[in-house]
């Protein structure tokens, strides 16, 4: 199943982790079961979908066998999640969800363009998102608790690559350092003060007797929380954004607050009860309208950044940690870095953000690119400078230059190791059996003559 230089069976449930799989309307043939994990089931659309994903970003997909394999050890975790009693916070789960319809709703255009795909109400895709986001966070939890106390030495990683033929060693793409500073654009006053006297006249309703959860189902615009008639749950001090807490926790039981103003928005809070350094909560929340944000003044405002960073003024790096306002990164001086690796070096390939591939691809190392309007990945407008710090030039692979990568290849084998042994290790707590049609599939290494032989291998 795993090849010399792949990143094997983790990196391949983490690729199913991320697929926005919100199934469309499927033909009948597609929802036979064709695995079962006590009672988990994976569906032939399931394989289907996998498939598909590798498709639509033109990567070429493993073989259906690896596929349904991968798909059952998703089920396998859940199954014992279950059993050993791991779970997830709910406002983890809020919180993805509301990024995934955000970037849903950036990739349609808007939420009606959704529906209309879709052929669903919101709300419906809502739900059906939710407990498949909420499986994910589960699989990624036990994955994390597996895997936790894997580690890996400089030696492991030099005996990996002195085991690799040197006429084997991968030809590696163009990689290149950036960095950026953001700026998002932001609401106007006149914006601002619409979706104030908007909350200011739902809590005049409140008062009169109208009830918060409908007001919240109709109105709020946390996705999350909505469906929930804006019910938060209990929350720990300290997890909530400071201008929410601040108001939730001077708040009587029932009472309700004055509009707030945080980073996601403009929020109504109403108190339900406090428990010890817990507190209760729901909201309404309202969103400026992101697609009509002006972005002229951040425009401006990196320009005169820009201008000061090229006269040398003020350095790149100490422009975006006191400025940007993308966290995320300011931390690092602006430099993105590698979901998979963690390191600076980003592959110039078609896995890059195509609008950053193609300003990149006009520009020379060293340089800063002007004020660039994009969309962040929760929706946000925004505007950004790139600056390309360095280029990598199309190599073979190479001990020192190609060490991060090489030492995420070592550390997700090992990784992968952990998880094959702790399969080995469960398989009995848990019945699986997988259909007949793929019998020929080396499933966990052993050939099914039919679908009752893995099944027989369950101890429940």
């Amino acid at each position: 199943m795993k090849t010399l230089f792949s990143s094997g069976l983790l990196l391949l449930i983490g690729w199913l982790l991320t697929v926005p799989a919100v199934a469309q309307r499927q033909e009948v043939s597609l929802n036979k079961i064709i695995a079962k994990v006590d009672n988990y089931y994976v569906l032939r659309s399931d394989l289907e979908e996998a498939i598909q994903s590798y498709v639509s970003q033109n990567q070429t997909p493993p073989q259906r066998c690896q596929l349904l394999e991968s798909l059952v050890i998703n089920k396998m975790m859940l199954a014992k999640a279950e059993i050993d009693s791991v779970v997830v916070e709910e406002k983890l789960v809020d919180s993805e969800l509301d990024q995934r319809m955000a970037y849903m709703a950036q990739q349609f255009g808007s939420e009606k363009n959704i529906v209309e795909a879709y052929g669903k109400s919101l709300e419906m895709l809502k739900s059906e998102l939710r407990q498949q986001v909420k499986d994910q966070k589960i699989v990624q939890k036990m994955q994390q608790k597996i895997t936790t106390d894997v580690k890996i030495t400089p030696r492991e990683v030099r005996k990996f690559f002195d085991a690799i033929p040197k006429d084997s060693l991968p030809y590696m793409p163009a990689e290149v350092e950036v960095g950026q500073i953001v700026r998002y654009a932001k609401p106007t006053k006149e914006q601002k003060d619409v979706l104030r006297q908007r909350l200011m006249d739902l809590k005049k309703r409140v008062e009169a007797g109208e009830d918060f959860a409908k007001l919240a189902k109709e109105n709020s615009e946390d996705v999350g929380s909505a469906q929930n008639g804006g019910d938060l749950g209990f929350a720990k001090r300290g997890m909530m954004v400071a201008p929410f807490e601040g108001a939730a926790l001077k708040l009587k039981p029932n009472e309700l607050s004055d509009v707030i103003e945080s980073d996601f928005g403009l929020h109504l809070i109403q108190l339900l009860e406090t428990r010890g350094a817990e507190y209760h909560a729901r909201h309404i929340l309202l969103r400026p309208d992101y697609n009509r944000l002006d972005l002229t003044g951040p425009t401006k405002y990196l320009d005169s950044l820009r201008n000061l960073i090229q006269i040398d003024t003020l350095k790149f790096e100490k422009a975006a940690h006191d400025f940007s306002d993308d966290k995320a990164t300011a931390d690092a001086g602006g430099l993105l870095r590698d979901p998979q690796s963690g390191g600076s070096r980003l592959a110039m390939d078609g896995s890059m953000e195509y609008s950053m591939f193609s300003m990149l691809d006009t520009m020379k190392v060293g340089s800063i690119s002007a004020p660039l309007p994009y969309r962040t990945e929760d929706g946000k407008s925004a505007v950004r400078l790139l600056y390309f710090k360095s280029k990598t030039p199309p190599h073979t692979a190479d001990f020192k230059s190609d060490f991060e990568k090489l030492q995420t290849i070592v550390l997700t084998n090992k990784k992968n190791r952990a998880i094959d042994d702790w399969f080995k290790k469960s398989i009995a707590d848990v019945y699986i059996s997988v259909d007949p049609e793929f019998q020929n599939c080396k499933i966990f290494g052993t050939s099914q003559d039919n679908a009752a032989s893995l099944g027989s291998s369950g101890g429940r």
